[in-house]
This record gives C-alpha cells, structure tokens and sequence, in this order.
C-alpha cells in the first residue's frame, strides 16, 4: 500500500512538471511574461534488503521506517517578478532514506517566502536562508545529503543606502525538523559590510577591493531546569541558573589587489552552556586567517583556525549526534576529497575547539615544455593538519580550594583554560600530492598518493589513532564525441604496525584493514551512463560493489543502481552524519524547470 501511494504521488508530480514545461515553452514562443515561475524535483529512492554480513537489517525499524521502499522528494516552486518574488517547498520525508534521525521523518510545506524588492531596499517574510561572514557566527542553510534545514522563520531587511554600504536586519525561529522553535527560542541579528574600493576611484582603477564587515547575533532561550549534583553534597538536587541572552559578535576584513587576497575574521560569544560542552559557563572564540595567491597556471592557499568552545545552537539541550538547531558554521580546513577511499575517514569539525592549518599549491606546467609534454601538466600538493587545544583531557580531575576532586569539565564549572597558542593532541592530517597529464588528445592519466591519520576516538568516540597510506590512479579516454570511458584504481594501506612514543594515543593497525576500490564508467551517445564499482576490505574479506545506469535528456535526469554500501560517515564541510549499511535496488531523478 505504501509502495503504491509513493509511486502515484512521484508519476503525479512528474506529469504536473512536464504539462508546466510544455504550457510555459508555448507561452515564451508567444510572448514574454512579467511573471516567471522555476523550480526543481528530487526523488531518491532505496528498496532495502537485508544483508547480516554487513550489518544490513531491514527489520531494524530504527535505521528502516518501512522495509518495502525509503523515499526522499522534495519539490520546489518559485515565481519571479520585478518587484515581488514568492517560493514553497513540498518534502516527503516519510520513509527516509537509511541513517536519518527520527525526528526527520514527516512530511509537509514547510518552506514558505514572500520577498519584495524596491530601488536599494529588500524585505523577505517567511522561511530564509542566510551567512554573515564566513559563518562563524550565523549560517542558515541546507544540506540535503546530511538532513541539515536549519533556516530561519521571521522576517529580513536589506538595504543598500549609499553604494558601498550594505546591512541586514533579521530576526525569527529556527526550523528544527518539522518543528520551529516558538516557545524555546528566537534569533536576532544584524550585518553591516562597507566596500571601501566604490569610495576611491583610484583603487578600482588598480583592481584593489578592501571589504570590512561586522556582524552581531543574538539567541533569546527560555529557562529550562538542567539539574546537577556536586561532591560535597551528593544528596542534594542543584540546578543551573542558565543565561537567557547569549550574544555572539563578528569583525572581519578581506583585502584584495590583482592575484593576492588576504581574510582575517574574528568572533566572540559569550558563555553558553549546553549539551555539547556538558554545561560549563566559558566563553567561545574563532580566529580565521587566509592568504591566497594566483595568476595563470598557479594559485597558493594558506589558511589558519583557531576555535574554543564556538558551539552556537538555538536549543541549548539539542543531542550533540543531531545536526539540527545549529546557528553558525566552522569551516573544517581539509580538503573534501570526491574519490572512494581518501574519503573513507572524513574529518568532522570539533566544536570545543581546535587548531586547523591547510596549505594547498597548484602550478600547471606549460605544454612543450621538458614537464609539460605536448599537452601540459597540471600538479596539485596539499596538506591539512588539526590539533587540539592544550588542555587537560575530559576525563582528568582537580583538587578544588576547598579539597574536593572535580573534573574540568564539570557542571556549572566554566571549564578547562586553553593557553592559545599551546596546542594538544593529534586529531587529523593528510598530505597528498596529485599529478595530472594529459598523453594523446583522447587519453588523459591522474595519479594521486596520500598520507592520512585519522584519530578515530576523538571523531568518533571510539578507537584509536589511524594511519594510511593511499595510491589512486584515475585514466581517461575519449573515442569521440559519442563514447567515452574512465577508470579508478584506488588502494588503502594501513600503515605497519609500530610502538608509540605516545602514552595517550597509539596507531590502531588492526581497524579495518587495507582496501581496494576500482571503478569502470562507460558514457555514450551524450545521454547514457553506465557504471560499475567494487570496493573489497581484506581484513574481513567483504566486498562493497555498485551496477548502475543513467540517462541525462535537457533538464531531466534519471539513475538506477544496485548496491552494496559500507557503514561510515557522510561529511560535507566538516559537518557529518552516520550512515548505517545499506543494500538494494536505488534510483534517483532530478527535473529543473
């Protein structure tokens, strides 16, 4: 019965966008409309079946609401005028695909904007989307492969007085799944950005910018009672006198002048006690720093992070493991590698704090040249290194004035001092180099090796340190314009095994082994896709393979597989959500109008 309802609604909204496409192009050819109407449809579907040897159960009513069919659709539909715009969103979030939590599980409207726009003013009413800055301190956004919605419901005002001066006025709730937080919390905020470069002619004559932006947020929560109890009265029932009001601020500064771009970015909140930090009163902090340089056929990124205690949510008791009710964003500083087994072990951002450091170069070598060849060569090297703050651990212990022993992390405490610029613990590296050239004008070859350690217990909370060593070579051929062919071979090694200087950490050589991934990809006839993969884990000796196809015809997209899929983290800018395995029929279309 399910199965059926999902198939008649997804064939009704498919024909619904295809008579909208065909009236709209018969409209256009007669005569140009003041109204535009645009919009997108994505489906995903999983037919689930149980494998044990991968830990596959479909009667697992946790990770599978429903074992017959999982479907994730969501529908979009705006219209556009001079003055006037308006757009909604239908999710069908029933029977979700594997590893959503259950508070993701629903369906309904619950994306709706109206926006108005006159001369230099901007007012949106509604459901919105938004980032001050880099986001440290506010960033409302979606993400559809972690099930991140965490947009605002309320109102913005924009409004350009002079040229080169820009600010935001908002305020509102935030979404957290098929809820909003009416009678917990409310946001406020602003945002003021100054380009000085439109106040100096000479600077726009010499390509030079310089922005300048400041940004305030404000969360409003209500009391809630979060109780505690303390050593020398463990009888007694005490309770946090939690801040109502808690105020983060932003500074930042980008400059600019041909090829060179320099951003420094600073935020402060003030202490906010929550789930994440056990409660504790301390103050947070994030220090960006990015340099880059480039001109044609090189470009130099160089870029720091430092954070403390920066967990900024609307509900201060929201689940640490949910990706709800997140107000800001810190960026992870690691690169968001596309191919199968550099991404095995994702880093995720640690908001209690960190230090990040990345450098990335790339340099393009000129064709007939003795490196470039008669085609060129393209390098690329990276490096990423996080590390924690320098302070004691979680667990460690300290004698109070009055004798008692107390964690450092305690309760109602305002928790551990970092000294800035000491760093802690190892928490994730990775070095790669990547070498691209193309042979002939049909055969193109890339080969990429990488270094990684991966500190399991603190990504994960379980494990230990993970070092590997990865080999990936990625060739293209092109026959012609109607056929051509790529192929991976990808291969993990698990670093051998060897004694520790450590007393804290020690390199887990046994975590699961060594992996080898090969991909083959058949595209023809500008349309057609085909494409086969096998991932195999020589530790338990597990194979992992996808089959599948797809069909590309202008604004339309379909795809089918069959898989088999590891249990693992999906990650997208730090942010990442466990994925339970999974294996069965898949299939997925797309429709942009």
């Amino acid at each position: 019965m399910i199965k059926r309802q999902a198939c008649v609604l997804i064939v009704a909204l498919l024909a619904a966008g295809s008579a909208y496409a065909k009236e709209k192009k018969a409209k256009t050819e007669r005569k140009p409309s003041p109204v535009t109407l645009s919009g997108n449809l994505q489906t995903d579907f999983l037919v689930p079946e149980s494998d044990m040897a991968i830990g596959a159960d479909t009667e697992n009513k946790t990770d599978y609401a429903n074992k017959y069919v999982l479907n994730n659709t969501y529908l979009d539909l705006n219209l556009y005028s001079k003055y006037v715009s308006a757009g909604a969103r239908f999710e069908f979030l029933k029977y979700p695909l594997p590893g959503y939590v259950t508070e993701f599980r629903g369906w309904g409207v619950p994306h709706v904007f109206v926006t108005g726009k006159y001369k230099n003013m901007e007012l949106t009413v509604g459901d919105f989307y938004e980032q001050f800055g880099s986001g440290l301190i506010l960033r409302a956004y979606e993400e559809r492969s972690l099930g991140i919605d965490n947009s605002l419901r309320g109102g913005r005002f924009t409004m350009t007085p002079y040229n080169g001066i820009r600010f935001k006025l908002l305020g509102g709730v935030q979404r957290n799944y098929w809820e909003w937080t009416y009678d917990q919390s409310f946001v406020l905020g602003g945002d003021l950005e100054l380009n000085v470069d439109e106040w100096l002619q000479r600077w726009q004559e010499n390509n030079t910018r310089l922005q300048i932006g400041l940004s305030y947020v404000m969360k409003h929560e209500n009391d809630e009672e979060i109780g505690l109890t303390k050593p020398e009265s463990p009888n007694m029932q005490y309770y946090l006198n939690l801040p109502n009001n808690i105020s983060a601020f932003d500074v930042r500064a980008k400059f600019q002048k041909n090829g060179y771009s320099v951003l420094a970015e600073y935020a402060y909140k003030i202490n906010d006690p929550s789930s994440m930090n056990n409660y504790t009163y301390g103050d947070g902090s994030v220090l960006l720093l990015s340099g880059s340089y480039s001109q044609r056929g090189m470009s130099v990124l160089i870029q720091a992070k430092r954070s403390e205690n920066f967990n900024f949510r609307s509900l201060r008791s929201a689940s640490p493991t949910n990706t709800a009710a997140y107000l800001n964003h810190l960026p992870a500083f690691t690169q968001q590698h596309t191919y199968a087994l550099p991404a095995l072990y994702p880093y995720a951002t640690q908001p209690l704090g960190e230090w990040a450091f990345q450098g990335e170069f790339r340099y393009s070598f000129k064709r007939k040249t003795p490196l470039g060849g008669k085609y060129g060569t393209d390098v690329k090297l990276q490096y990423s290194h996080i590390r924690g703050l320098h302070r004691p651990g979680l667990n460690a212990t300290y004698i109070g004035d009055d004798g008692f022993e107390r964690r450092y992390f305690a309760m109602g405490t305002d928790g551990p001092n970092a000294e800035f610029f000491k760093m802690g613990a190892l928490y994730y590296q990775d070095a790669n180099i990547e070498i691209s050239k193309k042979f002939t004008k049909k055969f193109k070859l890339s080969g990429m090796y990488m270094y990684q350690s991966y500190n399991k217990k603190v990504i994960e909370g379980h494990g230990d340190m993970v070092d590997s060593h990865i080999f990936v070579l990625d060739a293209k051929y092109q026959h012609n314009s109607n056929l051509n062919f790529r192929g991976e071979f990808q291969y993990l090694l698990k670093q051998k095994e060897e004694k520790s200087s450590s007393k804290i950490m020690s390199v887990d050589n046994n975590d699961e082994g060594d992996w080898i991934f090969g991909l083959l990809e058949i595209s023809f006839l500008k349309s057609f896709m085909i494409t086969g993969s096998e991932m195999y884990n020589f530790k338990w000796g597990t194979h992992y393979y996808m089959a599948g196809a797809s069909y590309t015809y202008k604004s339309h997209r379909v795809q089918v597989a069959y898989a088999r899929t590891r249990a693992g983290f999906n990650c997208s800018g730090g942010v990442c959500r466990m994925v339970p395995a999974s294996k069965g029929f898949q299939a997925s279309y797309t429709f942009n109008f």
